[in-house]
């Protein structure tokens, strides 16, 4: 059996989780949008064709916020499109998905679904195939009050409050050459600083997104960061990082370890837009957008594989089925958000429903929830509060993950791998201290030892674990609750004192009171 030791106090802490970090994203992609979120027709559909049974599991996994309309989507988005009456809207062609994309759900029904899931709505412009002004006059249509043409339409339309939209991004993996009018940095980062100077004469409130670089595999990572913060620095408030860990290879050791690469990702990140920064010798610092992570690679296949004869609409593509190792290495990712709360400020995991998800839907039939359902919520509603910064001393393995993104293939030896990756999050106002623990150990059990110093009155609230035999089991319609939370039976409290007994390959969150 594997020991590893944490130590936690309520003085040494990372940073506060904004409520923006529990994000997540919809895209006009597949069935994300129509059959997932949105089927007038089916039989748990409201009068505006908002999937009942889908806003309660959402509810349940409580994101926070939520990025709309992409996503590769957007780089060929005219927003024009999807506002108006709904019989007078255009069809088109849309070529990030090679389907038909109708039209029939827009900007307001988007920012109506947000308001009836409570969530708050994250806006992308298109900046591939559209321009500073389309961007800004979006702006006008959902944010000015009223008494212009723009604002005026929005209210014909039938919203007559603006929508108050406050986080904005500049487009969407505009170095990405499967993105629509792909862009060099230097002409990414000119289009972006007049779109987002244009937005923020509508609308000082707004925050703004750059994109970074669409992955760190990227031949341009690293100098499209610095290239474009040079140019917008003083527009913007975060640059965003896209990222989704695979097991092409097959190596379940290595796939867990991944997480700790999103790590490695963000620090780099992070000093690259501090050294922006520190040129300028201004005080400002950039934060990170997180804006799209998953788990993703068995349904990610070249464009040429997705193309379905006669442009189907919401064609069912990036249909992942999540097993349970899935989630470990999910989990995992959660952790490592967490554990960069000082700097990750929003987050979005792509995508919300069918797509690359945690929820699933059949078209005129049920919904249920994937395997990586349950780390997310845990994450969103536990994760509130102070991050710790513990101190953990655990076993290691060494391993080399395999990404094959890049220009070539890539892999990535990873000599340190901890057995233990866990984050700890104190909320004072709730009285709560959770513990999140993977053991990513696949034939071990982990002694789990945490002293909490300097806690008062400490009392045990719930111990969860997601554990099954077999790490290829997957939640499915016939059996929607195959792999599920279950209680973690072999936890004790003395006093400061926890120690779990952690299943080999699990997830546990361990809650914990803490007196006033």
């Amino acid at each position: 059996m594997l020991t590893a030791n944490v130590v936690l106090h309520p003085d040494f802490t990372i940073g506060q989780t904004d409520p923006r970090l529990f994000g997540a994203f919809a895209e006009h992609l597949g069935r994300c949008v129509y059959g997932g979120m949105f089927e007038p027709g089916h039989p748990k559909a409201d009068a505006k064709g908002f999937r009942r049974d889908v806003l309660d599991l959402v509810r349940e996994l409580a994101p926070t916020i939520l990025r709309y309309p992409g996503g590769n989507f957007v780089s060929g988005y005219n927003w024009e499109d999807g506002v108006g009456p709904v019989g007078d809207r255009p069809r088109r062609l849309d070529l990030a998905w090679m389907s038909t994309e109708t039209n029939a759900f827009g900007t307001n029904e988007f920012i109506d679904w947000c308001r009836l899931a409570g969530i708050e709505p994250m806006l992308a412009v298109n900046l591939g195939t559209r321009d500073a002004d389309a961007a800004r006059n979006l702006v006008e249509y959902c944010n000015h009050p009223g008494g212009t043409a723009l604002s005026d339409l929005r209210q014909a339309h039938g919203w007559a409050k603006p929508h108050a939209v406050k986080f904005w991004c500049l487009g969407n993996e505009m170095d990405g050459p499967w993105q629509m009018e792909a862009k060099t940095a230097t002409e990414y980062a000119r289009k972006a600083v007049e779109a987002a100077k244009m937005m923020k004469w509508i609308d000082p409130s707004i925050e703004l997104a750059a994109c970074g670089s669409s992955g760190r595999t990227m031949p341009t990572f690293g100098a499209w960061e610095q290239t474009v913060l040079d140019h917008c620095f003083d527009h913007v408030e975060y640059i965003s990082l896209h990222t989704y860990l695979n097991n092409w290879a097959g190596d379940t050791a290595a796939f867990l370890a991944s997480p700790d690469l999103m790590d490695a990702f963000i620090d780099e990140v992070v000093a690259i837009a501090d050294a922006v920064s520190a040129r300028r010798r201004s005080s400002k610092r950039i934060m990170l957008s997180f804006d799209e992570w998953n788990v993703w690679y068995r349904t990610r296949r070249s464009r040429a594989d997705r193309v379905k004869e006669n442009w189907p609409v919401a064609p069912e593509i990036l249909e992942e089925v999540y097993s349970m190792e899935d989630a470990l290495t999910f989990g995992g990712a959660c952790l490592s958000l967490l554990n960069h709360a000082d700097r990750v400020k929003a987050a979005c995991l792509a995508q919300l429903v069918n797509a690359i998800a945690p929820i699933m839907t059949e078209t005129g039939g049920p919904a249920w929830r994937q395997t990586i359902f349950y780390p997310f919520a845990h994450f969103s509603n536990f994760g509130r509060g102070h991050v710790l910064k513990a101190k953990i001393d655990s076993p290691t393995y060494a391993a080399t993950y395999y990404d094959p993104r890049g220009a070539e293939d890539l892999t990535f030896p990873m000599p340190a791998v901890p057995y233990l990756k866990v984050a700890a999050v104190h909320d004072p106002e709730a009285a709560s201290l959770t513990l999140f623990a993977l053991n990513r150990s696949l034939d071990s059990e982990m002694t789990l030892k945490v002293t909490a110093k300097d806690f008062s009155a400490l009392s045990l609230t719930e111990g969860l674990e997601m554990h099954d035999g077999d790490l290829k089991a997957a939640n499915t319609r016939k059996e929607p609750e195959r792999i599920r939370p279950r209680p973690l039976e072999r936890v004790t409290l003395k006093g400061q004192n926890l120690t779990a007994t952690l299943a080999p390959a699990s997830w546990n969150v361990i809650r914990l009171g803490v007196e006033r």
